[in-house]
């Protein structure tokens, strides 16, 4: 027996406009609960400005976009979002206890300590817990932010390019992450310019432009574009729609 899935993110004609800058031109797209959903896109494409307006930073000046049936400022203040930024957000000058407690505490968490402990299992970094963030690798500042992101257990983990500037082997690890997250129920999305990455994901969006051209899986979108792999289908799909 199949289980109807819950929608996740739903918007609807979303537009939003810096100056003259027309970022956002009427995105439409659904996302499941549960699955991992990859906006793919070049730089300047709208993918930050969606995430940030699922999280309640940007507010859209026109269409509709709700997460999990509500406002996004309601779903973020009843702690069902969590976000990663592109660049890490982090007190380089503390430990990585330190930045946890400070994050939980903002976020309102209770039993911090199980929390913190559970978050850095999840990320492979319990053995650098008293270390100072100053000290670690890009890669494990990587880990400590998506911690810092998992403290509240959200429903809901935005994701902008979580991987990038990071060597394969990390990114083959944020990967597993990121499944394992998906596997415990936890809906996922994610921005990236980065096809292999893509490819990852259980469905994709390819954002052009501020609108999205095409929706399915990476197998779905390749077959329809008629290519043989991921990029050629966008740029394939992108000249269609030009």
């Amino acid at each position: 027996m199949l289980v109807k899935r819950m929608v996740a993110v739903e918007a609807t004609d979303v537009r939003k406009r810096f100056g003259q800058t027309e970022a956002l031109a009427g995105l439409s797209l659904s996302i499941r609960e549960g699955e991992i959903y990859g906006l793919l896109g070049p730089n300047g494409s709208g993918k930050t400005t969606f995430i940030r307006c699922v999280a309640g930073l940007v507010r859209p000046q026109a269409g509709r976009l709700t997460v999990f049936g509500v406002a996004p400022r309601v779903a973020v203040s009843a702690g069902r979002v969590g976000y990663m930024t592109q660049a890490p957000a982090l007190y380089a000058e503390l430990t990585v206890d330190e930045n946890l407690r400070f994050f939980a505490a903002l976020q309102g968490v209770s039993d911090v300590d199980r929390r913190i402990e559970e978050s850095l299992r999840t990320v492979d970094l319990l053995d650098r817990r008293r270390s100072v963030v100053a000290t670690l690798s890009g890669g494990m500042r990587t880990r400590v932010s998506l911690a810092s992101a998992l403290l509240h257990d959200p429903r809901l983990l935005l994701l902008d390019e979580p991987t990038v500037g990071v060597d394969p082997v990390l990114r083959r690890d944020s990967w597993s992450h990121f499944r394992g997250l998906a596997g415990r129920g936890v809906t996922i999305l994610v921005s990236s310019h980065v096809m292999d990455e893509a490819a990852r994901c259980d469905r994709l969006g390819l954002i052009r432009g501020g609108v999205v051209l095409a929706e399915g899986s990476a197998k779905e979108l390749i077959t329809r574009a008629g290519t043989q792999d991921l990029e050629s289908a966008f740029l394939a799909l992108a000249e269609a729609e030009a």
